[in-house]
C-alpha cells in the first residue's frame, strides 16, 4: 500500500482516496495517515453487533470517497460475487505467486515444497473466482537451493513493490483512455 501511495505523484492519473481496514491496529492505517491519506475502519465487532454487513459498509465508504479503482494490498478477505460485480474490472490484487500456480495461501511454502526453480508475484483483476482473474503482469524471482519461506517471501515482496505501482499506472491510463474519466482513485 505504501509503495502504491508513494507512486501516485503529480503526473499519475490516479490518486489515493482512502485506505480501509477491518483492523484498527493495522500498521497500514498509521502509514497511510503519515502520508496524508484518509483512513476508514470497518470494525468487525461493530458490524456484527449492529446487524450490518461488511461489504455493504465497504461499498458505502467507497461511494462516499468516489473510488473508481480498488487496489487490494494485504487484504485477506474473500469478496463476494455481488461486491465484485459492483466494481467489475476495477479491482486489482497483488498475489505472491506466478498465477495460475498456487492460488490462495502459503504460496512460498508450496513453491519450495514443489522444488520450483522460480517463484514471483502477479497483479490480476479480481473476479469471483479466487485468484482467477485475468493476469495483468508478473515478475519472476529465482529460487536458490538454500531458500527459506522467509527469504523467498522477502525477495517476492521487493518485486511486488516494483510491479504493483507500474501496473496501476498502466491500468489507470487505460481507464482514462477508454472511458474518458476525469479522475481515477
Amino acid at each position: 500500500m505504501v509503495q502504491l501511495v508513494k507512486s501516485m505523484g503529480d503526473k499519475h492519473p490516479a490518486f489515493t482516496s482512502v485506505v480501509i481496514s477491518n483492523n484498527s491496529d493495522a500498521l497500514g492505517l498509521k502509514k497511510a495517515r503519515d502520508l496524508g491519506v484518509p483512513t476508514e475502519i470497518i470494525d468487525p465487532d461493530f458490524v456484527k453487533k449492529n446487524g450490518l454487513d461488511f461489504e455493504t459498509e465497504l461499498i458505502e465508504i467507497l461511494k462516499d470517497y468516489k473510488v473508481d479503482i480498488i487496489c487490494l494490498a494485504g487484504f485477506m478477505k474473500v469478496l463476494s460475487k455481488e461486491f465484485i460485480d459492483n466494481f467489475k474490472d476495477r479491482i486489482l490484487n497483488i498475489h505472491p505467486s506466478l498465477l495460475p500456480k498456487y492460488k490462495g495461501l502459503n504460496t512460498h511454502a508450496r513453491a519450495l515444497e514443489s522444488n520450483d526453480l522460480t517463484a514471483g508475484c502477479t497483479v490480476h483483476l479480481v473476479t469471483p473466482k479466487l485468484d482467477g482473474g485475468p493476469v495483468l503482469a508478473q515478475t519472476e524471482v529465482k529460487i536458490q537451493k538454500n531458500e527459506t519461506i522467509e527469504s523467498l517471501a522477502s525477495k517476492v515482496l521487493i518485486e511486488e513493490h516494483k510491479l504493483y505501482p507500474k501496473v496501476l499506472l498502466n491500468f489507470s491510463n487505460q481507464i482514462i483512455e477508454s472511458v474518458g474519466a476525469d479522475n481515477c482513485t
